[in-house]
């Protein structure tokens, strides 16, 4: 089960609501302010975990994420020490990860959330680790593991 708040913290009127989905519709919730810059992916654990040859994901600010629906449902894995992958235990949808380093932030997995972004990914880490199957064209930054190198993933 997931170790989130209820309560958001912190409103503040005007601000950005997103809202989103897993792909059963059982759990929802909101989150209100702007994302992260969206990251792309190629670790071998995001990989795996989602069947893909990356996974797309924003920090946002634990405080600001509520659950509407579904929190029961929320089940969390330990992929490695302090690193947890959030996801629905009835349909599989990738939510969000989080590690016990940086208690106040989620990597929100960015395909689950309802509205247009506005925004595309503004690069790849991990590319050290990328599958070899998978040419990255564009013009993004590039990172061998991340944009800093003390970053816990």
């Amino acid at each position: 089960m997931a170790l989130l708040s209820s309560n958001l913290q912190g409103r503040t009127k005007g601000q950005i609501m997103l809202t989103g989905r897993c792909l059963c519709g059982d759990i929802t919730f909101e989150y209100e302010g702007p994302l992260g810059p969206v990251a792309l992916c190629h670790c071998s654990q995001c990989r795996r975990a989602h069947g893909s040859a990356f996974s797309a994901s924003a920090p946002v600010q634990k405080v600001r994420f509520r659950f509407l629906s579904g929190e029961d449902q929320v089940q969390e894995y330990e992929s490695r020490p302090g690193k947890y992958r959030a996801f629905c235990n009835r349909c599989g949808s990738h939510l969000y990860s989080r590690v016990d380093a940086i208690p106040g932030i989620l990597r929100l997995r960015v395909g689950v959330i309802n509205e247009p972004l506005g925004k595309g990914p503004a690069q790849h880490v991990f590319v050290g680790s990328k599958s070899d199957w998978f040419e990255i064209t564009d013009d993004l930054p590039q990172f061998e593991k991340t944009e800093r190198t003390n970053d816990p993933h």
